[in-house]
């Protein structure tokens, strides 16, 4: 009598943006951990960026697989190359981009086709992935990058007639566990009418409700409500298995997580080893996110002022023009600050530096990958969201854990938005930094962060949730005798 291992595979399909990319290399490694095999298929483009990443997971022992389709942006008038989402500029050319993604159907179904996975993971954009995965009798599950509470959000505003809505007047979600409102101008113009991508919103809430279930990058402990309400009260079946990054157990998987670093994690680890406990914070504002020149002065300026230790990551298409000159930095800026503040310019080993015990505050827009790192890490927060489910993480955070405290902007602006002046930051800075408020929202941040690296741990929320989903998919690693 001979056995043979049949094993199981899931196929993982990511938006091409690097905040949905990330999280689901992180998922890949997390289900790869459970024995099934994993292939993330993607873009030439986007696989090249994380290849890096990958390959280390690959090295670890993790299967994780990668297969390639050609994205087709000349064919709907963009740019060659145009892969990424952080390319997109406007929403003309978001509703190309959005067309492109919906050209990939025929591509992907040869992929399944040749390689006849268990199951498929794909992106909220992708709603056709419903109906194609159901052609191969196999389960589709939805993923979205955010949390329960913006998934929730979300469900109301698209059943809600938005037609007469004014930026001026706030509007009342109702039915949510929490007292809900939103200013007119956080809501994109495009909800407010009949539009292409309020026809696509649309189509994609439609594909959820039809799909096996939704995966959440989220822990029940910090919105158990919403939890609770996306699942008993809108009726979407889901699944919490995060914080997904705490699967990164080394040092050098946390510094080499995403795109590569524009400074090598262990300069920085060693600029940080020097620094007081909870004396250091950490101001980025992710991949997409831009800021004028004058908007990087003010930032600049209220660093200064603040009088704190500081990392300030700025993205290097985010300098003028004249690079040379580097006109978004005030006159003789870092020679002042040298010592007690470090500017990095691109990208940062964000998970490192946010883990590390000198850091104790974060300025941040609020994208849902940035909360929940810093939520685990335990490190309270600057919200200023720019757009999407940004102001609702903002809301969580500031209002419902009490672990942040707002810059103040209150509209929608993906290339900047308001205008913050140079003291606001620099008070925001210290009202996190120094104080009993500030002791008393890191202290709560600490509470959250150990409730977070415990869900994952055996018995764990996530760590269950994870568990009885491949139950119910019935993707072990199964054991077939044969004669």
């Amino acid at each position: 009598m001979d056995t043979k291992t049949s094993q199981s595979h899931i196929f993982f399909f990511p938006y091409m943006s690097h905040s949905h990319i990330i999280p689901v290399i992180d998922m890949a490694k997390l289900f790869a951990s459970k024995g099934i095999k994993t292939t993330i298929v993607s873009t030439p483009h986007n696989l090249s960026l994380f290849s890096k990443t990958i390959e280390r997971s690959k090295l670890s022992g993790f299967e994780i697989g990668v297969l390639s389709i050609k994205f087709p942006a000349v064919e709907v008038g963009l740019p060659e190359g145009c892969e990424s989402a952080h390319l997109v500029q406007g929403y003309e050319d978001l509703q190309k981009f959005l067309k492109a993604t919906a050209m990939l159907e025929q591509p992907l179904e040869k992929l399944i086709k040749e390689h006849r996975p268990n199951c498929l993971v794909a992106d909220i954009y992708f709603p056709w992935t419903t109906d194609l995965a159901a052609r191969f009798g196999i389960p589709r599950l939805v993923f979205h990058g955010t949390n329960f509470i913006s998934q929730s959000v979300s469900h109301h505003l698209m059943r809600m007639d938005l037609n007469e809505v004014s930026d001026s007047e706030p509007l009342v979600i109702p039915n949510l566990p929490h007292e809900f409102k939103i200013p007119g101008n956080q809501i994109p113009d495009f909800m407010k009418q009949e539009s292409e991508l309020k026809r696509f919103g649309q189509s994609a809430a439609e594909s959820e409700t039809k799909s096996f279930g939704v995966i959440v990058n989220s822990f029940y402990e910090i919105e158990p409500a919403y939890a609770d309400h996306y699942r008993n009260v809108l009726g979407i079946k889901a699944w919490h298995i995060g914080p997904t990054f705490l699967c990164h157990k080394e040092i050098e998987d946390k510094a080499q997580r995403g795109l590569e670093n524009s400074i090598n994690g262990h300069e920085c680890q060693k600029w940080l080893d020097f620094k007081k406990p909870n004396s250091v914070i950490y101001v980025s504002f992710g991949s997409i996110v831009k800021f004028e020149d004058a908007q990087l002065i003010e930032i600049a300026l209220g660093l200064e002022a603040s009088g704190q230790h500081f990392i300030w990551v700025v993205k290097k298409d985010q300098k003028s023009d004249h690079e040379s000159n580097e006109g978004w930095l005030p006159e003789g800026f870092e020679k002042r600050i040298e010592g007690r503040g470090l500017v990095i310019r691109g990208w940062a080993p964000q998970l490192q530096i946010l883990e590390h015990v000198a850091v104790g505050g974060f300025v941040t827009h609020c994208g849902w990958n940035s909360t929940l790192e810093a939520v685990a890490a335990g490190v309270p927060m600057v919200t200023w969201p720019a757009f999407a489910d940004q102001f609702y993480n903002e809301k969580l955070v500031t209002q419902i854990l009490g672990i942040g405290v707002g810059v103040g902007v209150s509209s929608w602006g993906r290339f900047g938005g308001e205008r913050v002046k140079n003291g606001a930051i620099e008070k925001v800075v210290k009202q996190i930094m120094v104080g009993e408020e500030a002791e008393g929202m890191r202290s709560r941040a600490k509470k959250l962060g150990e409730a977070a690296r415990n869900s994952v741990k055996e018995g764990g929320s996530s760590y269950k949730d994870l568990n009885r989903l491949i139950d119910e998919l019935g993707i072990h690693t199964k054991i077939a005798t044969l004669e």
